[in-house]
């Protein structure tokens, strides 16, 4: 049987700072590859919550008409920034379209710096509630470094300086920012439905029901759907478990059962996508470049 530690062990040698891009890259694709992508979908559906960024969201329409787009451009562009590293020629074009859709809209910097902020600890509190084993210390201090690098070259400011301070940051931001609105829910649905519409019935309906399950009463409240009753969350966490269980003793059975098409929105893809055409059309001149077969960081 595969050790299923021995990754670890190789991680622990390494150092979360000079080394982040490489410790980051490992769990995010090896590791954790279903569990990661669960936690940046939380990430994604959190920062609905905070009004001043879901008006944004709904106000460009781009998840209420273009949703499954939204969510691949999003992956990919992250996951060229995680497999190539956000200082390579790829990384570097994907922090540019990346810059250049956000320059169309007023975004405050603190919002900003939120957003950033969940796609480290969404994924650090999946993994350590749900997956087969807890993230190491080293896995966690590399989630910081790599994302405060993207945000610095996002031209974010006041970048936190250490975890600790980032985290409370988070939890500060949620506690005065949640509040119900109408975008909210507007927008929060949108992505409920549009993560329910990966399965088909009644899978579908099944994952609908236990979907809301992911978030935590001040989310819902702030989302305004109603809390998932107590037998929903119970197959949810079984479900879960069940999950996290196979995964640790059979982690390549469960990445064939368990992985999607990463994208469906490009005709070409898993054959090749061209980087310049990913995002909002038109922002960034074209650098063209050969096509890349898949997304390996973001797996489902």
């Amino acid at each position: 049987m595969r050790d299923r530690y021995a990754t670890l062990r190789h991680l622990e040698t390494l150092d979360p700072k000079a080394d982040h891009q490489e410790i980051h890259r490992i769990s995010s694709d090896r590791e954790f590859p279903w569990d990661y992508g669960r936690g940046l979908e939380v990430a994604i559906w959190r920062t609905c919550c905070v009004p001043a960024i879901s008006d944004v969201l709904d106000g460009s329409g781009e998840f209420a008409l273009r949703a499954q787009k939204r969510y691949d451009d999003t992956r990919i562009l992250l996951g060229e920034l995680v497999r190539g590293g956000y200082d390579s020629t790829r990384g570097r074009q994907a922090i540019r379209q990346i810059n250049q859709a956000h320059r169309r809209f007023d975004i405050a910097n603190e919002d900003m710096l939120y957003v950033l902020s969940t796609f480290v600890f969404e994924p650090v509190r999946w993994i350590d509630r749900w997956a087969w084993r807890r993230t190491s210390e080293t896995e966690r201090l590399a989630a910081f470094y790599f994302f405060t690098g993207v945000g610095k070259r996002m031209n974010i400011r006041e970048l936190p300086t250490d975890y600790d301070a980032f985290e409370q940051f988070n939890r500060e931001y949620e506690q005065a920012r949640f509040q119900r609105a109408a975008s909210n829910h507007r927008v929060g649905t949108n992505i409920l439905n549009l993560y329910a519409s990966w399965y088909r019935r009644p899978v579908s309906d099944v994952v609908a029901a236990t979907l809301p399950c992911r978030l935590d009463a001040p989310a819902l409240d702030a989302l305004d759907l109603p809390a998932p009753p107590r037998w929903v969350r119970a197959v949810h966490r079984a479900g879960l478990r069940g999950h996290a269980g196979a995964e640790r003793v059979a982690p390549r059975l469960m990445a064939r059962l368990m992985t999607r098409p990463t994208a469906r929105t490009y005709p070409g893809y898993p054959h090749g996508y061209d980087l310049a055409d990913i995002g909002p059309q038109g922002t960034v001149p074209p650098v063209r470049q050969q096509p890349t077969a898949r997304v390996d960081s973001l797996k489902d």
